[in-house]
């Protein structure tokens, strides 16, 4: 086989296979259902968590000193990034958006107690179980975004609940 042959045989098989590509890639945006819009996925780690941990309630809920104990930790733990009221920052999204805000105790729990690590948010195991359930206490506490609409926020490369 001569190099015009070759050339002649792997340049359309090279079409080919980007014409394949590109197609995937089409096929992958409509199939969440946004006729090729770019999906968010800021959130998708809460739709993830398992049923166990989901249903697993917070031992201090309803407790206004557990809410202010979680705000305080909340300040030197997640502020840097979420801002100091969760309203979202640079770095991570707001925490009182409508997917924080509807999302159970025990799935904040085990979104903080494992974090996101591919979105940027470290795992939070080791603080102590009551200080974690604190900070969800906190979470549970704020007010939702004035629309809590995750679209009126901009996207966040880092990290996220």
């Amino acid at each position: 086989m001569n190099l015009g042959s070759i050339r002649r045989f792997s340049v359309p098989l090279l079409l080919t296979a980007l014409a394949f590509w590109a197609l995937a890639l089409s096929a992958a945006a409509r199939s969440d259902g946004q006729s090729g819009a770019s999906h968010d996925t800021r959130f998708e780690a809460l739709a993830k968590v398992p049923e166990k941990a989901r249903t697993k309630p917070n031992p201090f809920e309803g407790d206004p000193q557990s809410a202010a104990a979680g705000r305080k930790l909340y300040g030197q733990h997640c502020a840097e990034c979420h801002g100091a009221m969760g309203e979202g920052g640079t770095k991570a999204p707001s925490l009182r958006l409508d997917e924080v805000h509807n999302a159970t105790p025990g799935a904040l729990f085990w979104i903080l107690s494992n974090g996101v690590v591919r979105r940027g948010m470290p795992v939070w195991s080791k603080l102590p179980e009551p200080e974690r359930w604190q900070i969800v206490s906190f979470l549970k506490s704020l007010p939702p975004a004035a629309g809590g609409n995750l679209s009126k926020t901009p996207d966040h490369k880092g990290s996220t609940p």
